[in-house]
């Protein structure tokens, strides 16, 4: 679907059509004080914020329907991918889930979290990744990334320091992005997740959260290295491994989750391959010489062998999203199916929120910032954190 995205990408002003067609008022109007409220009128606010979820959901379910009947029998004239199409998950084989693959261990999920101190002096990024299964906690890795803008490495004082503001100024000043922490919080534990799933884990099927070709991964987060070292490792999850299976938790992919909404619990759908979103991506991302074809030469060797689905759990549970290869398509549906289906009111595999917890137990942002602060009492510094409140 990526190529019936609406042009103009990065950059594009926003025109009053679009302000106009998302909000159904002009902007003039937005701007008016006279039509703000002064205060909270509760009951009018209910009232009000009823009536906009009811209109909404009557057209919701219009749309519902259509995709139901004209879009959902057509998957496989639309695409023309032969798995494409809706599957109802077979009972007989979710209980083969459950026995011989989840609750043996054979199934292993990775979650991380980041947690950071920034002060004048020093920044900290941490990535902690766990890995758990239904066995138990199988693994759980970390690293820790220190920035300084003052080195030490030069006689001249001043010299160092005039660098230092620079640096400073780079990373933070008016209109400036911090791409070195952007870096470190997303496109290294984007990395991170995927070697730990190829390189560290040992169970059979492997579970993690978000694309697998991620953003960050086919960009590197603008950096070439970290590129072809993601690619490295996408090429032995995909090519070598193929066992494995992705889920989203968020609402990044609205168009294909409204096709998602029109399935009924315990069914899934295969779409298409991921090669044209990832194609989408590489051509939006400005690379360095060379380093496009090499992504172009990634996306089409193997993201159309990653095949694009939705599943749903039950009436209750908002559809999601899942990506697995072409090959094993069916039983990872299958498996993300069972192990949402122990928390059918969120619909989402529970192995993944067991990893997350692990993560957030073990490298929490508040254990993580206590060891910090600790660590700036015992050396003596003062004044260390300038954070907000």
């Amino acid at each position: 679907m990526a190529e019936e995205l609406p042009p103009g990408g990065v950059g594009r002003f926003i025109v009053d059509e679009d302000y106009q067609r998302g909000f159904a008022e002009d902007l003039e109007a937005t701007l008016d004080l006279s039509t703000w409220e002064g205060g909270w009128d509760w009951e009018q606010l209910i009232v009000g914020l009823g009536q906009h979820i009811t209109d909404s959901e009557k057209r919701e379910d219009l749309v519902r329907t259509a995709v139901r009947d004209k879009i959902l029998p057509h998957l496989k004239q639309r695409t023309h991918l032969e798995e494409a199409g809706v599957y109802e998950a077979k009972p007989e084989l979710l209980k083969t889930v459950f026995e011989a693959l989840l609750f043996p261990g054979r199934v292993a999920a990775v979650n991380s979290i980041v947690a950071a101190h920034d002060s004048l002096s020093l920044g900290i990024t941490q990535i902690g990744v766990a890995v758990v299964g239904y066995g138990g906690l199988s693994g759980n890795f970390s690293q820790r990334l220190f920035r300084k803008d003052m080195t030490s490495k030069h006689n001249d004082v001043l010299s160092e320091v005039v660098e230092c503001l620079k640096r400073r100024h780079e990373r933070s000043g008016m209109g400036q992005k911090d791409k070195l922490s952007k870096l470190a919080r997303r496109g290294i534990r984007a990395y991170a997740e995927r070697a730990i799933l190829v390189d560290k884990v040992e169970a059979e099927w492997r579970l993690g959260q978000g694309n697998p070709c991620s953003r960050e991964m086919l960009s590197g987060s603008g950096y070439a290295r970290l590129l072809r070292a993601s690619l490295r490792v996408l090429r032995d999850l995909i090519l070598k491994h193929k066992k494995f299976v992705f889920v989203p938790d968020t609402l990044d992919e609205r168009a294909y989750l409204t096709i998602g909404d029109a399935l009924k619990a315990g069914e899934y759908a295969i779409l298409q391959t991921l090669e044209a979103d990832s194609t989408y991506l590489v051509e939006m991302w400005q690379y360095d010489d060379g380093i496009a074809e090499e992504a172009l030469s990634f996306v089409r060797e193997c993201c159309s062998r990653v095949l694009i689905g939705l599943f749903r759990t039950s009436e209750h549970a908002p559809p999601r999203l899942f990506y697995a290869h072409k090959d094993h398509v069916h039983m990872a549906a299958h498996i993300v199916l069972a192990d949402s289906l122990l928390r059918p009111e969120r619909g989402f595999p529970m192995l993944l929120d067991v990893a997350d917890a692990a993560c957030r137990g073990v490298f929490g942002p508040e254990s993580f910032l206590g060891l910090v602060n600790d660590a700036y009492s015992r050396a003596g510094a003062k004044f260390h954190y300038f954070g907000n409140r």
